[in-house]
């Protein structure tokens, strides 16, 4: 639902005063201020790229038996090399992309930080579940009832007062999209139609799992649009977020996930057809639930969406830099990772001192066009990312390069299904995608242009009307897969 005139944000608008001298010569100094750190932080990163491809040359290699491979000392000293150049280009790179941002950009980026954008505010009915290894898996249900005004209730302008850690009374950022503000996305509507005239049967539940280093708070637009209209289920994955902290130093498997997730579902869903929704490594945790319980797919399972995933073949992902020197880094990244886990206090100190490096890095791999993003937005995604730490970022890595899960979209075939992906992302190119669509021919496969890892965020509107569609789908035809028998029929399903 829309909300225009009224709102604070728009009262914020149209009490800004007209720009004067004053202001240009402020805006100007600090641009200034910040054109000259920039320059600095370049100097750094480009001094930092050195000192890791000179360090590489005069390192010892690892002792004989070692992980390292290829042909001894020489192999490793340009494998460290190359990996140290290519990773310090990246961090050039993104220091001096801030000499280019437009002044009025850097402008509507603190006038949106300055005032605590709502992003992540929404909040739903808690609950936990148990992993089989006791680890707390927590998510949050929202009930169409308890949002009676229909789609989009949810997706109010709030003022800074409702926001935790804001100042009591401030508006909301000028400038900000409508939907902290949203305006209600096209096909929300039909969803809440089709709910309504599903009249007897039990009503869909859509689990949202999300991916590597986030929370549930990334499907912040969704959530506003679709509260009101459907069933929704938002849970953190093990380590992150609310959730429990899972054993301490144990690598995570995507199998593992998959049956997290089970657990979720059995807990917050317990009966009823259901839509899983999964990005990134939340679509690897669906897939790895399809490959475990088959039976719980064809039985519970009435659709699916996979938002910028992977069905396997992460190992071969350059992202966007220079082959060799991804071969090289990804060789030494896990043991690098694992040395960070064992200093995380010292990291997490480090993170916070290189904060403009870390901010333009999460908007290079993010977004596909960083530049347009509302810069509140481009904040609430470091923040998202920067809360995970370092520990379980080492725990998690392994993971990815052996995830292979192709066989197990065949448990989805014949479902409504929707597949998306953004043609700009540089973690789960959209050739997985592609490839994924191949494997379902009767999924929707959407390609968004100049779109990049996170689209739920980047292209808030364009996600939700695809979500729309299977969602509408999927309600007027779920009848056949709701269980035959009230209770936990998913208890005893493979």
């Amino acid at each position: 639902m829309s909300e225009t005139g009224g709102t604070p944000a728009a009262a914020a608008r149209g009490a800004r005063p007209a720009a004067g001298t004053t202001g240009a010569v402020a805006t100007g100094a600090v641009a200034a201020v910040e054109a000259v750190g920039a320059v600095e932080t370049a100097r750094r990163a480009w001094r930092t790229a050195t000192a890791a491809a000179e360090g590489a040359r005069t390192a010892q290699p690892p002792p004989s038996g070692g992980s390292g491979s290829g042909s001894g000392g020489a192999g490793w000293t340009r494998r460290a090399g190359l990996a140290g150049a290519a990773l310090g280009v990246v961090a050039a790179g993104v220091a001096l992309e801030r000499l280019t941002v437009h002044r009025t950009v850097r402008r509507k980026a603190r006038l949106a930080l300055d005032a605590a954008a709502p992003y992540g505010s929404l909040r739903g009915t808690p609950g936990r579940a148990l992993a089989e290894d006791g680890t707390e898996l927590y998510y949050e249900t929202d009930e169409p009832a308890d949002f009676p005004s229909g789609a989009g209730a949810g997706a109010r302008s709030k003022t800074a007062a409702e926001v935790p850690g804001a100042s009591p009374g401030a508006p909301a950022a000028a400038g900000m999209p409508e939907a902290a503000g949203m305006a209600e996305v096209a096909g929300m509507a039909e969803v809440a139609a089709a709910a309504d005239a599903a009249v007897g049967a039990e009503p869909l539940t859509v689990v949202f799992s999300h991916g590597y280093c986030l929370n549930q708070d990334v499907w912040h637009f969704q959530r506003a649009a679709l509260r009101g209209s459907v069933r929704c289920v938002y849970w953190d994955q093990r380590s992150h977020g609310r959730s429990g902290r899972g054993p301490v130093g144990e690598t995570v498997s995507i199998e593992l996930l998959g049956r997290d997730l089970r657990a979720v579902l059995d807990a917050a869903a317990p009966t009823g057809p259901v839509v899983l929704v999964g990005h990134s490594m939340g679509g690897m945790t669906v897939m790895a639930l399809a490959e475990q319980y088959p039976g719980y797919v064809a039985e519970r399972v009435a659709g699916v969406a996979l938002l910028g995933t992977s069905a396997g073949g992460l190992a071969q992902v350059t992202y966007g830099l220079p082959a060799a020197g991804v071969r090289a880094a990804r060789r030494v990244v896990p043991g690098v990772l694992r040395a960070l886990a064992s200093r995380s206090e010292l990291v997490e100190r480090g993170r916070r001192a290189t904060a403009d490096l870390f901010a333009g890095l999460v908007k290079r791999y993010s977004f596909g066009s960083p530049r347009e993003v509302d810069p509140a937005v481009a904040r609430f995604a470091e923040r998202l990312i920067e809360s995970v730490p370092v520990d379980v970022v080492a725990e998690f890595y392994p993971a990815f390069a052996e995830h292979e899960k192709s066989a197990a979209l065949a448990a989805f075939d014949g479902r409504p299904a929707l597949v998306l992906a953004g043609d700009r992302d540089l973690l789960t190119p959209s050739e997985h995608s592609e490839r994924i669509a191949a494997a379902l021919p009767r999924a929707a496969f959407v390609l968004l242009e100049a779109t990049g890892h996170l689209a739920m965020l980047e292209r808030p509107d364009e996600v939700g009307a695809h979500l729309a569609r299977l969602l509408a789908r999927t309600i007027r035809t779920h009848g056949s897969t709701a269980p035959p028998a009230p209770g936990n029929p998913s208890a005893d399903l493979p």
